[in-house]
């Protein structure tokens, strides 16, 4: 069994796993546009280009996601996508190219059971947890 957080875009989809793919070091793997699946002509002009479903994989791991109808999506809450590091350089690298053009809500820092830990909500509206843990 494997469990897959999926993400819900308001259209921006593609550019939200571009994104990812460039400042976590990611790979897409698959990317299905409306118009290029067998429903194309079922679905209005405007929203063909837009996401039916996207894979990408992150350090071994996969996060999926698609771009929700205007009068379907909802705005992401309840939830972070936590990304688990074990180097500190790395965890900044990330906090700080996820949190470009988002919110910090915790700044990355030192805690009591991490070397880093923050969290942002990031330009495109996902929740996110950056956690390097201390050392055993």
């Amino acid at each position: 069994m494997e469990l897959n957080p999926y993400l819900t875009f308001n259209g921006s989809c593609e550019a939200a796993f571009r994104f990812y793919e460039k400042s976590l070091g990611a790979k897409i793997e698959m990317m299905l546009t409306h118009g290029d699946s067998p429903i194309a002509d079922q679905v209005p002009a405007h929203w063909r280009g837009k996401i039916m479903h996207a894979r990408i994989t992150i350090g071994g791991q996969t996060l999926m996601g698609s771009d929700a109808p205007p009068d379907r999506y909802q705005k992401p809450q309840g939830f972070s996508v936590a990304l688990g590091v074990t180097d500190p350089a790395e965890a900044e690298r990330m906090f700080k190219a996820l949190a470009e053009g988002g919110t910090v809500s915790l700044a990355l820092q030192q805690t009591f059971w991490a070397v880093r830990f923050g969290t942002l909500t990031d330009r495109f509206g996902i929740p996110w947890m950056i956690n390097c843990e201390q050392p055993a």
